[in-house]
């Protein structure tokens, strides 16, 4: 989706590459879609992202699979923007989210997450959770995410209030001139429910490779070509009506940081569970005593 705004309307936007956000072991719109999507997002300290934040969510995931949390994720850190990571998981009610947070309350597994916790949060600046729920009429060729997946597209926009009518219609022109073409492009649509202002919405495509950003690049002169004067000013006029902001970002995919399925390991092993991040060396014997009082 990303590619059609400059395309069509000459935009210079904030544009990134790809964000490889995905909901585990699950398609990201459609019949097998979960309803909902939770994406907590940890802006790291300066100098205090890298292993050390791998070493702290590794701790995480280990903790999780120690108490079989049913909903997995996956944990992307950010290419553009402020450093951060971004943690996305699906799930099909908010009953079923409470019933799986109840496994935190039991004292043993309480009592190890406050302690990672501790450690986790003296790494952060910031940290914030925000739930979306699943658009199917906005979604183009939603493809369910793989454990192939590395790269993916988050085109964030931001509707004006009492403007979803001409958004909806915006987004169906949208879609219409993909299929004109028979665009290779993907994107899954899901607004937010909490955590973000209303009228606040994420289109989604997750890439495998960035050869498959570039194929997706090499599309927009047909998406010009295939357009009329009419359909240009038209868009423009929707887009002036509905929209208050757009921007967009690039992640990666962070095995280190991510609670993936069985699947997901069966199929990349190598990838999906890579080496535990090492702990920092010990200091030498004889600088180690100049530190004691």
């Amino acid at each position: 989706m990303r590619k059609l705004t400059p395309v069509l309307l000459g935009l210079s936007l904030a544009a990134a590459g790809s964000l490889p956000a995905t909901v585990q072991g699950q398609s990201m719109a459609g019949a097998s879609a979960p309803k909902f999507l939770q994406v907590t997002v940890e802006y790291t300290k300066p100098g205090k992202g890298g292993m050390a934040h791998d070493k702290t969510e590794s701790a995480f995931v280990q903790a999780m699979a120690k108490i079989k949390f049913p909903i997995h994720y996956t944990a992307f850190n950010a290419m553009t923007g402020r450093p951060r990571a971004i943690y996305l998981s699906g799930f099909n009610s908010f009953e079923e989210l409470a019933k799986a947070n109840k496994l935190f309350e039991a004292p043993a597994a309480a009592a190890e997450f406050e302690r990672i916790n501790a450690a986790d949060g003296d790494l952060l600046e910031e940290a914030h959770t925000l739930f979306f729920s699943s658009v199917p009429e906005m979604s183009y060729h939603s493809k369910a995410p793989g454990p192939q997946n590395r790269l993916l597209e988050a085109d964030i926009v931001q509707v004006r209030p009492g403007h979803g009518k001409d958004f909806a219609d915006l987004m169906k022109v949208y879609i219409a001139v993909a299929d004109k073409i028979g665009s290779i492009d993907h994107w899954a649509a899901y607004t937010v429910e909490y955590g973000e202002p209303v009228g606040y919405y994420v289109f989604l495509t997750a890439s495998n490779s960035a050869t498959e950003i570039d194929a997706r690049f090499a599309e927009e002169p047909k998406y010009d070509a295939a357009l009329t004067d009419e359909d240009k000013k038209k868009i423009s006029d929707l887009r002036a009506a509905a929209i208050e902001s757009e921007h967009i970002e690039m992640y990666t995919i962070n095995p280190a940081q991510s609670y993936p399925t069985d699947d997901y390991i069966k199929a990349d092993p190598t990838f999906w569970k890579p080496k535990p991040a090492a702990a920092p060396a010990a200091k030498p014997a004889a600088e180690a005593k100049k530190t004691t009082p």
